[in-house]
């Protein structure tokens, strides 16, 4: 929850100026800004992504004890920042850039194509369920752009929980877990993360263009100066 708040801070915050920074709101841009975007807040994303997983596998399966390793989020960094270092708490950062700097492009580029092609104007009375409707698809195609690579990287991060280290890196986590599972591992678990994806993303993206939205009229800002923004009839 608190690592959200400062993802979906970065995320936006880039996006929109970098994408002023570009100068010329064109679909190539929209993917960059984007893709910059998911770059840089990977910074954030990855620690979080390993305590999350790190969490979510204590107590459970093969990784079972009577007594937990971590009490919360924030005593899970410290203790593998103690035991790994920094190192350790960045653990499969390149497979987290890899997962989120196209899968970021792709989510503002979608928004951006379906605002313009529903014609998500102002003055629409059903501006609020096409925003929605466009924020849920850019979640979908998002992960499905990037899908595989994020089953890599959490094993990856779960990799040597309970001392037992099975990975050498992603060339052969995907060797291994391929030779073992078949091409089927690299969709597991796809259908719930969709089904989250949507409703998630939808409130996300309406929620942000709505506020734009108001704070540009109260300020009298550009449509297309930054952010994820309700397009005229004019610029379609």
């Amino acid at each position: 929850m608190m690592g959200l708040t400062f993802i979906n801070a970065f995320v936006f915050g880039v996006q929109g100026n970098a994408l002023r920074y570009l100068d010329n709101d064109t679909p190539l841009n929209q993917f960059l800004a984007g893709a910059s975007a998911g770059a840089i807040q990977c910074v954030i994303c990855c620690p979080m992504e390993l305590a999350k997983t790190r969490m979510q596998l204590q107590g459970t399966g093969e990784y079972k004890s009577k007594s937990k390793t971590y009490k919360n989020s924030l005593d899970c960094l410290l203790k593998i920042h103690k035991k790994e270092g920094l190192r350790g708490i960045n653990r499969g950062m390149v497979s987290t850039l890899l997962r989120e700097t196209p899968s970021f492009g792709f989510y503002f580029l979608t928004y951006d194509y379906l605002t313009r092609y529903l014609s998500c104007e102002i003055s629409d009375s059903y501006i609020i369920p096409k925003l929605l409707f466009a924020g849920g698809m850019s979640g979908i195609v998002s992960w499905l752009s990037t899908y595989p690579i994020d089953v890599i990287k959490s094993r990856l991060q779960a990799d040597g929980v309970g001392g037992v280290n099975n990975y050498n890196g992603i060339i052969d986590c995907v060797q291994k877990s391929y030779q073992v599972e078949g091409w089927r591992v690299f969709t597991r678990g796809l259908t719930s993360t969709l089904l989250r994806a949507f409703p998630v993303n939808a409130a996300t993206f309406a929620t942000v263009t709505l506020f734009l939205m108001y704070m540009r009229s109260e300020n009298n800002i550009n449509e297309c100066e930054s952010g994820p923004a309700i397009q005229q009839a004019n610029s379609m």
